[in-house]
């Protein structure tokens, strides 16, 4: 069987395609923003596989119910998906979903199972449409199968500007239209009545968007100002008069602290820090001081007051910035008190003094590591206070949130950008072991004689932090027990020295991994202590399988990863568990029929390449992610160079030889794989967009090429394309899993090659088509 030359008459379901993909990806993108917010968030990440999973059952179910693949119902079904996409997660928010009790609790697993449910359907419905289109026209399929991946590329387009414009909550309401206006394509006179009827109404409930996509929850002080955009849920507390602070995604949080711009002396400082950077920004005579994730601006008012001369607030969430410069979009803010009193609010960049127009200040909205990169000799002072907590959760699961601020090749950058004299300051509340871990090796790689001699690690019991310090040059005993202040006070920001520890102090974890060397260590430890690396920067994937019990479960923490607890790793096997065990013998069932079926080849050929794709995907957003900066901006270049280049590939896949695509692959990851450093080392002095079209030409040859494998199948199997395409859905929840187990233990690099292999696999499954 060949693809006919002739080109596809039927514009109209090439039209109804491409806008069905474009509301399911940008659904999946904006559910995905929403439940990293409201919800737990591995459940975000569960929103990927139901969506592709739920793709993948709609067109199995062609194959047991022949009137759902009746074109006649199309449009009923791209209805039906558009409305449930719309309300499905209110529906799920409303829950009131308690994840860590979903093994023990009868009634919270029937909520689970309900909100699967919901989820899913939209993708089961628009599924079995697709597959029935595909079916239909199956001679057509590589300018179908271009319809479907250009519609999802302007999906990710579409997605990020309805969120950016018009806010997160609007957008899920917004993108099932242009599902609604497929099915008044195709649809009956009755069918385009209610597709309008049901735009309209989504046009209508946008005034109350927001509430009704937040979780009820006792807020720790009254909000006076919320913003919801693609990279973040924004709101400011008024904690008082003194301070306000800044909440990122219900779980992060920055302080904003009250200064009417009026500056103290030195004996008079506004504030009495946490963590006092004083004594090192008065060890220069005009100290340049580098704040890595600014947020609400205390690090440059404690910069300011200590006298700094010129000060980088770098900060990843430009919206944060804009709030600190130009104040809180919408103007003052208003709000009734307990007494029914209406109060005023200033916004917040005049609540802040107004430091962020300070001369000596500079407000660079970007990627932290990439602006220390263009760095060298530089700095007398970088200051990280929580950069990398909770706000990490964001981009969607835990498993993608890790960024790449502390990893080993990150220490160098530090390193390389500070003063000859200048010092590291990094606090965390979790990391510590193995930032510890990682400085080390950093600086050995360095070919520093004696790294511990260069860092200090301080305790602070009563805020339950750890502070790391690194200097440029050996410590001095009285360096270390004088730069960060008092030591072993009693307040409530008392500190002590754990490396090096004193005489009398017992031993712990963080002395004993620089005495010891963190391999010796990880024998022991109740934590994972083993350095990351920009190939696996997994930093808070702290958990060890020689924790887990299966009782605590009931009470174990939503981060328990960070205290040891191997919580995401549990989670993917469960995944995996899942679909070897259901989803998997689901795509067997229509041998036990007496319909033609699927040859045990052409069967592997489909679950090989949806296994090979979404692993590179998924590595891929993961990987450039050090490129390009912010993880919404990585997922969106590389999801729609991708998509976009695979349907340019479907479309001319009859221009070339069945093997050429999969060398082309293999060539292109290898070549991809060569040029990392390379592209890193030429990329940093770019602005983040021209990072995202470099990395966008990158990836578009090795999308050309994995657009053309699924179409080369369907010229085989022909009108059995729907359960092709329900076994390549099926392999593609399995590939989401599966890439991330593998960059957790192998890293990116090795996972990727072994995606390319599966490639290489389905290669020679085609080649032997002919027993098909």
């Amino acid at each position: 069987m060949t693809i006919t030359q002739k080109s596809f008459k039927d514009r109209r379901v090439l039209l109804v395609i491409g806008l069905v993909s474009l509301s399911l990806v940008a659904s999946e993108m904006i559910w995905t923003r929403i439940f990293s917010a409201e919800l737990f968030y591995t459940f975000a990440f569960l929103t990927l596989s139901i969506a592709v999973l739920g793709l993948g059952l709609g067109a199995l179910s062609l194959r047991f119910f022949d009137r759902l693949g009746n074109a006649r119902n199309v449009a009923g079904l791209l209805v039906i998906s558009a409305l449930i996409a719309a309300i499905g997660p209110v529906v799920v928010i409303k829950l009131g979903l308690e994840f860590s009790q979903l093994l023990f609790s009868p009634g919270m697993l029937g909520k689970f199972l309900l909100a699967v449910l919901v989820l899913g359907l939209p993708y089961f419905c628009a599924g079995a449409a697709l597959a029935s289109m595909f079916k239909t026209h199956h001679e057509h399929m590589d300018q179908l199968y271009m319809g479907d991946l250009l519609g999802a590329g302007i999906g990710v387009l579409l997605a990020l500007l309805t969120m950016n414009k018009l806010g997160t909550p609007a957008a899920v309401f917004l993108i099932p239209v242009p599902t609604l206006i497929a099915a008044m394509l195709v649809g009956k006179r009755r069918l385009k009545l209610v597709a309008i009827v049901l735009c309209a109404g989504a046009l209508g409930i946008l005034p109350w968007s927001d509430a009704m996509l937040e979780t009820e929850r006792k807020e720790r002080a009254p909000v006076i100002y919320k913003h919801w955009d693609a990279m973040a849920k924004i709101k400011v507390f008024d904690y008082g008069p003194e301070a306000r602070g800044i909440n990122i995604d219900n779980v992060a949080n920055t302080p904003i602290i009250a200064f009417d711009g009026d500056w103290p002396g030195p004996e008079d400082e506004p504030v009495d820090w946490d963590i006092n950077v004083g004594n090192l920004v008065g060890r220069f005579d005009q100290a340049t001081f580098l704040s890595l994730g600014s947020g609400g601006g205390t690090d440059v008012l404690q910069a300011l007051s200590h006298g700094a001369a010129e000060i980088h607030a770098v900060e990843v969430n430009p919206h944060i910035n804009k709030m600190m410069l130009e104040g809180d979009p919408g103007g003052y803010l208003q709000l009734q008190d307990e007494n029914g009193e209406t109060r005023t609010f200033d916004t917040s960049d005049v609540f802040s003094g107004e430091i962020y127009k300070n001369p000596k200040v500079r407000v660079i909205s970007e990627d932290a590591r990439t602006y220390v990169r263009r760095f060298s000799n530089k700095f007398d002072v970088i200051y990280s206070l929580s950069s990398n907590t909770f706000a990490a959760l964001g981009s969607g699961s835990f498993a993608f949130a890790e960024n790449y601020l502390f990893t080993v090749e990150a220490f160098v950058d530090y390193w390389n950008s500070l003063s000859p004299k200048g010092f590291l300051m990094i606090e965390h509340q979790f990391y510590m072991p193995r930032l510890v871990s990682d400085v080390l090796l950093a600086l050995s790689e360095l070919g520093i004689e004696k790294p511990g001699s260069h860092i200090a690690v301080y305790k602070l019991p009563n805020l339950k932090r750890h502070v790391l310090l690194l200097s440029k040059t050996e410590f001095s005993d009285d360096l270390r027990q004088t730069a960060l202040g008092p030591l072993n006070s009693e307040d409530r920001a008392s500190k002590h020295l754990v490396y090096p520890r004193t005489v009398d102090a017992e031993d712990n974890l963080i002395n004993r991994i620089v005495e010891q060397g963190w391999q010796k260590v990880a024998l022991d430890a109740e934590v994972d202590v083993s350095p990351t690396y920009d190939d696996r920067p997994f930093v808070a994937q702290m958990g060890l399988w020689k924790n887990f019990e299966f009782e605590k479960l009931k009470s174990v923490h939503p981060i328990g990863d960070v205290f040891g607890f191997p919580l995401s790793k549990a989670i993917m096997v469960l995944i995996i568990a899942v679909i070897l065990v259901i989803v998997l013998p689901l795509n067997l069932l229509p041998y036990l029929g007496k319909r033609e079926k699927l040859s045990a080849g052409s069967w592997a050929y489909f679950f090989t390449i949806g296994l090979a794709f979404m692993i590179i995907e998924i590595i891929l957003i993961q990987k450039y992610t050090l490129i390009i900066g912010a993880s919404i901006y990585s997922i969106a270049t590389v999801l729609l160079t991708l998509l976009i280049a695979s349907g340019i590939g479907a479309r001319v896949t009859h221009k070339f030889a069945d093997a050429t695509p999969f060398f082309g692959i293999l060539i292109w990851v290898l070549l991809l794989l060569l040029m990392d450093g390379f592209l890193i080392n030429t990329t940093y002095m770019l602005p983040m967009p021209m990072r995202a079209v470099a990395v966008s030409l990158l990836v578009f040859p090795l999308g050309f090429f994995m657009g053309m494998p699924f179409v080369k199948g369907v010229l085989r199997v022909g009108e059995l394309v729907d359960w092709g395409f329900a076994v390549n859905g099926a392999a593609s929840v399995l590939g989401a899993t599966l890439a991330i187990i593998l960059a957790f233990n192998f890293g990116y690099a090795n996972t990727l090659i072994v995606a390319t292999l599966l490639y290489v696999i389905a290669g020679v499954l085609l080649s032997r088509s002919r027993t098909w």
